[in-house]
């Protein structure tokens, strides 16, 4: 039998010490492995701050009273309903941020970019919700936001099952489903190509306006062909805003039975609180 040489020693003699090394380390692998798995789920933040109008409305009508460290200054003039509370609130200043010691600040996606850009550089975890531009959106969005607050998904809203209508279908002559016009301040009124015009239509209702985008209305065209229903969408007030609603003209044109109104603030930032806006305007329908 040929003796092994030099370098056959050297191979056997470490894949002798890799199969004992790799036997002693199995056990602890096995153990690291089941640890992990046993680890508990990230810890809840326990001082958020909202730098966004919107992100407020998520936080009051998901977070625990105790994970708030501060709202936004701009919250006590718009506390939707059934989302109020004596939240406290910080005055929108950096050292003022730093001082509450937040461990996650939220924020919309176009607001206080410069402010949560220093956070970010300063190495607070900073967290940026995107404004839903869709009714689909919205799931998502409250989902993130329950992700976030390490909530169970189970506690978004259920929603509502989409009845997708195609613009064709919207205009068609064949459509009986009454016309609303969504009439805001300054006598401006909401289009297709909307947000609001999903909201509508999935409601049941077909949009007065047939063109994109939001428009200055021709008083006149309102008053000569008026729609079944005219919903209010601004707050209120005598402001001059407001003028174009209160034209005798518009008013004659329309019984008061026909002038619908809701909360406003459920128009300003899309969100879980949409969907009873939609119940609200089918309703209305019933």
């Amino acid at each position: 039998m040929p003796v092994p040489s030099i370098v056959s020693k050297r191979i056997l003699s470490a894949a002798l010490c890799f199969g004992v090394c790799l036997g002693s380390l199995l056990p602890g692998l096995a153990t690291a492995q089941a640890t992990a798995q046993a680890l508990p789920a990230a810890v809840p933040p326990q001082r958020i701050v909202s730098l966004d109008l919107c992100t407020d409305w998520i936080l009051a009508r998901h977070a625990d009273a105790a994970q708030v460290a501060a709202l936004s200054p701009v919250n006590p003039p718009y506390q939707p309903k059934g989302l109020q509370r004596d939240w406290p609130r910080h005055d929108g200043t950096l050292e003022r941020i730093i001082e509450l010691k937040p461990d996650l600040i939220i924020t919309g996606e176009y607001n206080a970019i410069t402010l949560r850009n220093r956070l970010k550089t300063l190495g607070f975890r900073v967290a940026i919700l995107p404004l839903p531009t869709s009714l689909d959106g919205i799931r998502t969005y409250e989902h993130l936001a329950l992700s976030l607050l390490n909530k169970p998904a189970g506690r978004a809203h259920p929603g509502a099952a989409p009845h997708p209508q195609t613009e064709k279908n919207a205009e068609a002559e064949t459509n009986t489903a009454p016309r609303l016009l969504l009439l805001g301040a300054n006598g401006v009124g909401t289009g297709t190509n909307t947000f609001e015009h999903d909201v509508l239509t999935q409601a049941g209702w077909r949009n007065y306006l047939d063109a994109p985008g939001y428009q200055q209305l021709d008083l006149e065209r309102v008053v000569t062909d008026p729609p079944e229903a005219i919903l209010w969408a601004s707050t209120e007030g005598n402001a001059l805003a407001n003028a174009f609603t209160a034209h005798p003209a518009l008013r004659s044109a329309l019984p008061p039975s026909r002038w619908l109104s809701t909360d406003y603030w459920r128009w300003q930032c899309p969100g879980p609180w949409t969907w009873e806006l939609i119940d609200d305007l089918h309703r209305w329908l019933e």
